[in-house]
């Protein structure tokens, strides 16, 4: 009886009154906060009146940075009074929808820092093999802590932003050679957006007081350049190029009956990673190449949760603030068809993966889409949605080249 009339806006939907995640919206006046409601955005901007003065204040700007800012009391009374709002009979002053297929998205919040995690043992392993055949597939401390790396937050782009195909080192058979990427892969993983008051230190069980909410993301990567950089210290410019996340942030509070226990570690973990109530999510991850669907990688598959990443990040001391951005690493299961990026569904190029239209694939070409999705479980067997994200693969940039040159 909702006076949205929007076939999506539906429980048994990604995107009905279960999940409305946020994002920022071009409006007539600008840049604005805005919720998705199945297939429309509804600025909160105009609801001021609505909302009232508190909640008002903290969803009148152009970003979601002063929501962030806010903390868990105030997330959950907006989240709560927008649920009123957008299920009620009669629409709300200044209720105004806005079609998403005419509607342009922004990167809906400003990144202070980001870390990616590998966490999915599945992949460590897989990667493992491919990259260090004559070695051990797990390295000895991937068992005891969720191994991460700082990536950067300039180079995190809002979903539909063309990537373009990266420069740098990779091995040559006479020693190191410069130029484009010949193996560009996809990372499909999930990220958690975090907000409230600047802390160091937060432990497993304050983790979700500092996560607002969930993106999916992918860490586009050239393999060819990690391969020759990555030993010792791990990627740097074969993953600090590009990485995308999704339009629409979805609140963490939507997700509390998609929480699993996380698969079991062979030895005890040091107190500070410990969890009194597990916070592994069963989430369910597509990827689509070109529109042929390759991979459905299950999120509850990964060893360590995001309150023992968050744990492990702040640990050492290190702040915890308003826009961190952390991602799980790639989410890949024990099945072929589970596989989170293309170095494992090919298994390194061995092994071309044919799309839809006949064409076989094992790293990305030019012109090349991906378009990961994902949806949780919700309350009364209603689907939870995360927001897409897609991007599309474009030329080097030839003013590098001749920089380079000249």
């Amino acid at each position: 009886m909702s006076w949205i009339h929007d076939p999506a806006f539906r429980r048994d939907a990604p995107f009905g009154p279960q999940t409305l995640p946020y994002g920022v919206v071009e409006t007539e006046d600008g840049p604005g906060l805005a919720v998705r409601v199945g297939d429309h955005a509804l600025p909160l901007r105009p609801l001021a009146e609505s909302l009232g003065a508190e909640l008002a204040a903290h969803t009148s700007a152009d970003s979601l940075d002063p929501l962030l800012r806010a903390g868990r009391p105030v997330w959950s009374a907006l989240r709560a009074r927008l649920t009123e709002l957008v299920t009620a009979e009669v629409a709300p002053k200044g209720g105004t929808l806005l079609p998403l297929a005419e509607t342009t998205t922004r990167l809906p919040f400003t990144v202070a820092d980001y870390v990616d995690f590998y966490s999915s043992r599945h992949h460590a392993e897989n990667v493992g093999r491919i990259f260090r055949p004559d070695g051990a597939p797990l390295l000895p401390n991937w068992t005891h802590l969720p191994v991460g790396y700082h990536g950067r937050a300039g180079t995190v782009v809002v979903s539909g932003t063309d990537v373009v195909r990266p420069h740098g080192q990779r091995r040559g058979e006479q020693g190191p050679v410069f130029g484009p990427c010949e193996r560009l892969d996809i990372e499909a993983e999930v990220g958690f957006v975090c907000g409230g008051p600047t802390e160091g230190r937060v432990s497993t069980g304050q983790a979700a007081e500092h996560v607002f909410g969930v993106v999916l993301v992918n860490d586009w990567s050239a393999r060819d350049i990690q391969a020759w950089e990555y030993q010792p210290l791990g990627p740097f410019l074969s993953k600090s190029f590009a990485t995308s996340i999704s339009a629409w942030v979805t609140p963490l509070e939507a997700f509390a009956v998609a929480r699993v226990t996380p698969p079991a570690l062979p030895n005890p973990l040091l107190d500070y990673l410990v969890e009194d109530q597990p916070w592994g999510l069963d989430l369910s991850l597509a990827v689509d190449w070109n529109g042929t669907r390759v991979s459905a990688p299950p999120f509850a598959e990964m060893s360590w949760t995001f309150a023992q990443q968050l744990a492990h990040m702040s640990v050492n001391g290190a702040t915890v603030r308003a826009g961190d951005l952390f991602a799980s690493g790639t989410v890949s299961g024990p099945q072929k068809r589970q596989r989170g990026c293309f170095l494992e569904l090919t298994w390194g190029g061995a092994e071309p993966i044919t799309l839809d239209d006949g064409s076989p694939r094992t790293f990305l070409q030019d012109g090349d889409t991906v378009r990961i999705t994902g949806t949780a479980p919700g309350e009364d067997d209603s689907l939870v949605g995360l927001a897409e994200v897609v991007g599309t693969v474009v030329p080097a940039d030839s003013g590098t080249e001749r920089a380079d040159r000249g």
